[in-house]
């Protein structure tokens, strides 16, 4: 029997998962290497098993990793496909491409563009290249999903040339607005063909106007640092603030590393970038961070609903965006002139649709592996 890999690498974790190769792809395994560096872990699903500890491990070692954990499920078993999310396919990918020697080369031009991913992206394909010679490989785009944007929402206000050199809003995370998409066309076909804003809403986390399943607005632009505070990251910025810290001193390569690792709710906060901990914490800090990101939220979709002329549905996704009510609460709290208001029972034990008012709100739960099982599954079969 053929099966597929796919592989999500991040900036500090590895999700993989294993397919049987069918029209519909068949879901066999799925984990995780998670703490990529001194710390790393493996857990693997759905046996339910104590995660393993790993010690140090960086991409190569997560893919060593992954194989041992795999190697009973693999057994007999062909792998003809690897499916890999790529953050960044700049304004050439539109579309899941087989990696050739030559994309890949293009590829690595857009790691300035997404420093904390795209070198995970490219080098766990560098992996699982040693470890299958004959699978085909197919990267998967995040920035794929935004292709077609209306030109006001793609450029900057800046001089034209910039613009046909590549510097434009691409937005991101379009592989879990795919999911998301589908999977409205599949259970709420009415809702799929109106308004609706998607909030993304993780250690990355961004937000999407879509009208009839096409985006038409997102709040990351040309780099994965824009919109929303995250994790770790800024989100949107004065630009006049590099300026100034240029002007202070700062290299470009201080700034890059404060802009992506020490800013979001790990910089407002002082004390992590985990939003369970600033919510299990008394610090005014704390407080403060998350009062920060929900304000971003509540103005971003306040924009994106001007962008769609009204809203007939908004839905939480993400790790943040599914887990955690108290933040899904806030955001909607006063939202009632857009026909937002909640079920509180509802939101509280995580409920697929938490809406109390007109304008459905719903929680789903994202699955990007499996849209790019799907890209790999088309590929295989034809």
């Amino acid at each position: 029997m053929s099966v597929l890999l796919t592989l999500n690498a991040g900036s500090s974790s590895v999700k993989f998962s294993v397919y049987e190769v069918t029209a519909e792809p068949d879901l066999l395994v799925e984990g995780l290497v998670d703490g990529l560096g001194p710390e790393a872990r493996l857990i693997l699903k759905p046996e339910d098993r104590a995660p393993l500890p790993l010690g140090p491990t960086d991409n190569a070692g997560a893919m060593s990793a992954i194989l041992a954990a795999l190697a009973p499920v693999l057994a007999g078993r062909e792998v003809a496909g690897i499916g890999h999310r790529i953050v960044h396919g700049g304004p050439a990918f539109g579309a899941p491409v087989a990696l050739t020697p030559e994309v890949l080369e293009q590829l690595r031009a857009f790691i300035p563009l997404a420093p904390l991913h795209q070198p995970h992206n490219l080098a766990m394909v560098t992996a699982a290249q040693a470890a299958f010679p004959s699978a085909i490989q197919i990267g998967c785009f995040d920035t794929a999903f935004h292709k077609g944007h209306p030109w006001v929402n793609d450029t900057f206000a800046l001089p034209r040339r910039f613009y046909a050199e590549g510097v434009r809003r691409y937005g991101f995370h379009g592989l879990s607005y795919d999911f998301v998409t589908g999977h409205l066309r599949e259970t709420e076909p009415d809702l799929a063909a109106g308004r609706i804003v998607i909030a993304h809403l993780g250690n990355g986390a961004s937000m999407c106007a879509i009208r009839d399943g096409q985006s038409v607005g997102s709040s990351m632009g040309f780099s994965a640092l824009d919109g929303l505070p995250m994790g770790t990251r800024c989100g949107q910025l004065d630009p006049g603030v590099l300026l100034y810290m240029l002007d202070q001193g700062l290299s470009p390569a201080e700034i890059t590393a404060l802009l992506y690792k020490e800013s979001g709710l790990k910089g407002l906060s002082g004390i992590s970038h985990d939003m369970r901990t600033l919510l299990a914490s008394d610090a005014p800090e704390a407080a403060e961070a998350i009062d920060y990101y929900v304000f971003r939220i509540r103005r971003e979709l306040g924009a994106m609903s001007a962008v769609l002329g009204g809203l007939d549905g908004l839905v939480f996704c993400g790790g943040i965006g599914e887990h955690a009510a108290e933040i899904r609460a806030r955001v909607v709290d006063g939202m009632g002139y857009l026909g937002l208001t909640l079920d509180a029972e509802a939101n509280s034990r995580d409920a697929g649709r938490i809406s109390a008012g007109p304008v459905p709100v719903l929680v789903i739960p994202t699955d990007e592996e499996r849209v790019i099982a799907r890209a790999v599954a088309r590929n295989l079969t034809g």
